[in-house]
């Protein structure tokens, strides 16, 4: 429990410092707007210039609605946003300890949770009015009830709770529902029966699947079209299979928006359109699309820098472009270390195969020093996979390769930045703490 405190402590610290100097920018400034609104009694709407206020799904209402909440009582500031990032921190840095505990000593369970409370992006990133830091929370804390429900002698209140959390994850960031039947399988995992494992993974989807609904039922009444979450997911297929696409964001703006759509100004019909041109780009030229998904990883896994860029974007002049490229430094070290623990951990886990695994590990080790170091989170991946059904048997490890496997398979298809990998980075911990001191059968994990 000091642990929590302790990461509260010092995100509390970086929330005095940071609220009143680094307003909301980019992305962060639509969601202070609308949570503003919502907490207003406004509805999810947004004011155009010309006074005409419209219904709105382009980004997800999860965030929003939970700043808004804590906008209504304590008032519409990005400090108080900052200081509810913080306690969501905070609870996650508790998490990682009780996963970690399940598969480590002590000191594993210790390292790991100190290394979610210490880890530069993370914690730097509090003052961000963003998805990515109240998502890596969520995981976290869904996590922590998946371990605690497979061990637990009536786990369905445990699976529903499950279920909820990630439906609440779903509706901050979209993708989240893809680790629902992850999570839900280990969450069944404990007599390893196969009719138990599946219909822990069903119900745990349908649960965080309902969670979503009302608000797709939202969408379809108020919007001019049905929208499952968000009215962005065309928009970020064709970011990532336009012509002019990187691998990492590009705007679709003026001679960047395909002709067809052009004259479509529906939220909910212009994002179907950039669906359909997506789809037709992938089809047309679907091996110049193939060949961006290295590059999309690479945006991704080699370099986040998050912090530091909305840190040094809110406010060049207190935080300077130099502490920027440190921080990012710092960070791109903190996080390649924690990458190499984590597959450490999967040479070390007893079970078959154990000769693949050490080599995965030390290819995965090696790519970290190199320019594709995100081959490493793939070949982690491998290596937990390649212990069969004995994985469910390392929590710590499996919803740590359950997570990034699902943000492998998002942004192959859609598009790569730094911050997406961030969302990783609490189970990364919680896995790496299996290098360090594997617990001895005699040790029973605490909840």
């Amino acid at each position: 429990m000091l642990i929590g405190w302790f990461a509260l402590a010092l995100r509390a610290a970086l929330v005095g410092w940071a609220a009143g100097r680094f307003p909301p920018v980019a992305d962060a400034g639509f969601y202070h707007h609308l949570a503003t609104r919502l907490s207003q009694g406004l509805g999810y709407t947004w004011q155009w210039a010309d006074g005409v206020v419209t219904y709105v799904a382009h980004y997800p209402v999860g965030y929003p609605a939970l700043i808004a909440g804590v906008y209504r009582v304590f008032g519409a500031e990005p400090g108080v946003a900052m200081a509810l990032n913080a306690a969501f921190g905070a609870v996650s840095v508790l998490a990682v300890h009780r996963i970690a505990a399940r598969g480590a000593a002590r000191l594993g369970a210790l390292v790991a949770a100190l290394a979610v409370a210490l880890h530069p992006a993370l914690l730097f990133y509090t003052p961000a009015l963003m998805t990515e830091g109240i998502t890596a929370s969520l995981l976290a804390i869904a996590a922590w009830v998946a371990v605690h429900a497979r061990d637990a002698r009536r786990p369905l209140r445990s699976w529903i709770l499950l279920g909820l959390i990630l439906g609440v994850g779903t509706l901050v960031r979209g993708q989240t529902l893809l680790v629902a039947p992850l999570f839900g399988a280990l969450a069944a995992w404990r007599s390893r029966e196969v009719r138990r494992v599946v219909g822990g993974a069903l119900l745990v989807t349908s649960v965080a699947s309902l969670t979503v609904l009302p608000w797709t039922l939202r969408n379809c009444r108020r919007m001019d079209r049905c929208v499952v979450v968000s009215a962005n997911l065309g928009w970020n297929l064709l970011i990532g299979a336009t012509e002019s696409a990187t691998g990492t964001f590009v705007p679709i703006a003026g001679e960047t928006v395909p002709e067809g759509c052009r004259q479509i100004f529906g939220e909910a019909a212009k994002d179907s359109c950039f669906t359909r041109a997506a789809l037709g780009a992938i089809r047309q030229h679907p091996g110049r699309w193939l060949a961006l998904v290295p590059k999309k990883l690479a945006y991704t896994f080699e370099y986040s820098g998050a912090a530091g860029w909305y840190l040094h974007a809110a406010n060049p002049e207190a935080f300077s472009a130099e502490r920027e490229r440190a921080l990012g430094v710092l960070e791109t070290g903190f996080e390649r270390a924690l990458v190499l623990l984590a597959l450490l951990g999967v040479a070390r886990a007893p079970g078959s195969r154990r000769g693949l695994r050490l080599g995965l590990t030390v290819a995965g080790g090696l790519t970290l020093l190199s320019p594709v170091s995100w081959l490493a989170h793939v070949l982690y991946c491998l290596g937990a996979l390649s212990l069969g059904r004995t994985l469910g048997g390392h929590p710590p490890m499996a919803v740590a390769a359950a997570a990034t496997l699902a943000t492998l398979a998002t942004h192959a298809v859609f598009f790569g930045a730094g911050r997406y990998s961030l969302v990783l980075f609490p189970l990364v911990a919680a896995a790496a703490g299996l290098a360090l001191a594997p617990r001895r059968a005699a040790e029973a994990p605490a909840f």
